[in-house]
């Protein structure tokens, strides 16, 4: 018998290679095939037929694959359409190894290319998709992996899939309504400081030399002395300016760390005059729908307590989401809390007090839910046309005063050169 090199394709696709004993080529293929390889190369060993970029691509499979059982970040958007994608095969009657198999082979992002191959190595050697899913913890939180492992005692993961889907959908919608509204406001602001730098450095500059020149020694305007005044402390400590700054963003970020922090820029976000009602809205939405899916999905109800209070987002939330949990551990409503949390709206605790007393609690928290999507449509409409004027207005003022400001002294410049040539 003699060595062969060969390249093969095991049953998900991944590219290996190897060498084998045989008679000949056809029973080093016939043997490749037995063991659930699928040949595309097969040569004597040492006639280099074997390349070498071959072999280079079966190790980077084999690093992408451990690179995936070590975990890496990827973005909602990309989770969520591998959760809608795998929620079809599964309910079109796909085996999940499969169903698995097929959405490695086809995936683009690399990280989670790498994390679904391993998936499905984990699956096909023993594992269950959930105890697969929960050695992934930065990509499938707490909420994704307990829902499957509910869907698989329960034998209805392709319903929990595709429960899951709506509610990656959903979430990924508000998420990006959100975000998409506090653009503007970002981009006003970035602007309004790049004209502010601009008109202090090179434009203040320019025209305190002219009134220098015209004016002499005569006193500038009270208003123009402070904008100038401002101008040279701006050319002056522009490195000052720059380390304040920065040692404000370190302080800022310092303090949001800690717990006074945390809870003090929390309450913030959901009571501030503007910005606080869609916060406040969105956490809401995100609290009911999770709860409300976990429950529909089969996770004990405690369980799930704890999962959505990991997942709010928000402290003053989670420590509400807290308080519900014990008082649902010693037997009693799940409303007194909420009552008492103070944050919850009047209408939120009738529903959820209704949906207790039918048995239809978990209905009613999806209900609530999809009630206050449309309130975060109606809230982020409301705040971008408050946010409009305010900036318009902002700008105004801010750019206004430095040109009156210059514009002041020339008047004055104006008027004398008019009386000189009278």
């Amino acid at each position: 018998m003699a060595n062969f090199e060969y390249i093969a394709l095991d049953a998900k696709g991944a590219e290996t290679t190897g060498s084998i004993k045989a008679n000949d080529e056809a029973d080093a293929i016939i043997q490749l095939r037995k063991s659930g390889l699928y040949p595309t190369q097969v040569v004597p060993a040492g006639k280099g037929g074997v390349s070498s970029n071959a072999k280079r691509r079966a190790k980077k499979g084999q690093k992408d694959r451990k690179a995936g059982a070590a975990g890496g970040r990827v973005n909602g958007k990309v989770l969520m359409i591998f959760t809608r994608q795998l929620a079809t095969l599964v309910d079109a009657g796909l085996p999940l190894l499969r169903g698995l198999s097929v959405l490695g082979k086809q995936e683009k992002n690399k990280a989670m290319a790498a994390t679904i191959n391993h998936l499905a190595d984990s699956v096909a050697g023993g594992s269950t998709f959930s105890e697969s899913l929960g050695q992934h913890p930065k990509i499938f939180d707490k909420l994704y992996v307990n829902m499957v492992k509910a869907g698989e005692l329960g034998g209805v993961l392709e319903l929990v899939l595709v429960r899951l889907a709506e509610y990656q959908e959903k979430a990924q919608k508000l998420k990006n309504r959100i975000v998409a509204a506090m653009v503007y406001p970002i981009i006003v602001i970035v602007i309004a400081v790049a004209i502010l730098v601009f008109l202090m450095a090179v434009i203040v500059p320019r025209f305190e030399k002219i009134f220098a020149e015209m004016l002499g020694d005569k006193p500038l305007p009270k208003i123009t002395q402070v904008v100038i005044g401002i101008s040279r402390w701006v050319q002056d400590q522009w490195l000052i300016v720059i380390i304040l700054c920065a040692v404000g963003y370190a302080g800022w970020k310092v303090f949001s760390m800690t717990k006074v922090g945390r809870q003090t820029i929390d309450k913030a976000k959901l009571f501030l005059p503007v910005f606080g009602p869609v916060q406040l809205k969105s956490g809401i939405s995100r609290f009911t729908r999770t709860l409300g899916t976990l429950v529909t999905s089969g996770v004990p109800i405690l369980q799930a307590l704890n999962i959505t209070r990991d997942t709010a987002g928000n402290v003053i939330l989670s420590n509400s989401i807290e308080k519900v949990h014990e008082a649902v551990r010693e037997g009693e409503s799940v409303v007194a809390p909420l009552e008492a949390s103070k944050i919850f709206p009047p209408m939120v605790i009738s529903m959820v007090d209704v949906g207790e007393e039918t048995g239809q609690l978990p209905d009613m928290l999806l209900k609530i839910a999809d009630v206050y999507d449309d309130e975060v449509d109606n809230a982020v409409d409301a705040m971008t046309s408050m946010i409009e004027p305010i900036m318009i207005v902002f700008l105004a003022v801010i750019v206004g005063t430095i040109v009156i400001a210059l514009f002041m002294p020339m008047i004055s410049i104006i008027t004398e050169m008019n009386n000189q040539s009278g």
